[in-house]
């Protein structure tokens, strides 16, 4: 399942967990640390208002490490397909280890070697593994296609160095951050830009929030990303107008 132009569906964990404890304490002040588990929930996908899948996620801190796993199925008529993506990333946010697999066939793994990123593609059950080496650093960050909780991990990381307090608020910076991402599925390295518009007032499922407002672009694409400041900066929409598509936290 393949959904879009620019990043097809384009464009860590532990590295966040100042902005996490911020967002937590002002819902929770006094209370003990979030547990391991960050954050887990579904995306509706939508595309001209229909519905035609849904990514269900989580992503859990684990010892030394956060785990970011993911399922994506269509729903709409005569589309039985079913992708899953599991991606390990270290505390400094850098990639351990992704693998990603789809119902009808096929797998890949990513995973770091010296300077490389060096993935490893197989086509069907039992066919020889090609392999396919990036000249990228293990910081790259993993942004395969249709996966939207990916998103979420690369707005924590830009806002981790784009925010801070400043007395009992959160104040982030205007200037716009580059990182460097992979997308495996594409075979491709792209370098992609995130910057922050502001907090707005949304109207999600009818009902007016709210968010914190980020642009998401690259050569070929701009997105724009809604989190919720308030809850552990968690993606709650995001609109590719190019494409008429709407992706809402469920």
């Amino acid at each position: 399942m393949k959904f879009a132009t620019g990043m097809r569906w384009a464009t860590a964990l532990v590295l966040t967990s100042s902005l996490l404890a911020f967002a937590g304490d002002k819902k929770d002040k006094g209370k003990p640390a979030p547990p391991p588990k960050i954050d887990s929930g579904s995306f509706g996908v939508f595309v001209k208002g229909q519905r035609v899948a849904t990514e269900t996620f989580s992503v859990e801190q684990v010892e030394n490490a956060s785990m970011i796993k993911s399922e994506l199925k269509g729903t709409a008529a005569g589309d039985s397909t079913t992708q899953k993506s599991e991606m390990e990333i270290g505390p400094r946010g850098d990639l351990l280890s992704y693998q990603w697999s789809q119902s009808s066939g096929g797998s890949l793994t990513v995973f770091p070697d010296n300077e490389f990123l060096k993935e490893r593609i197989t086509t069907s059950p039992g066919s020889k593994p090609a392999e396919q080496a990036f000249l990228l650093p293990s910081s790259t960050s993993i942004l395969d296609n249709n996966f939207f909780v990916h998103r979420q991990v690369l707005a924590w990381k830009f806002l981790t160095g784009a925010c801070q307090l400043a007395g009992p608020d959160l104040k982030c910076r205007q200037e716009p951050a580059d990182f460097g991402t992979l997308v495996p599925q594409d075979r491709i390295s792209m370098p992609v830009r995130l910057e922050v518009v502001g907090k707005e007032k949304v109207t999600i499922r009818g009902a007016q929030r709210e968010l914190l407002h980020l642009n998401l672009s690259g050569e070929s694409f701009a997105w724009s990303l809604w989190v919720d400041d308030q809850d552990h900066f968690k993606l709650i929409r995001v609109a590719i107008p190019a494409d008429d598509t709407e992706v809402v936290r469920d």
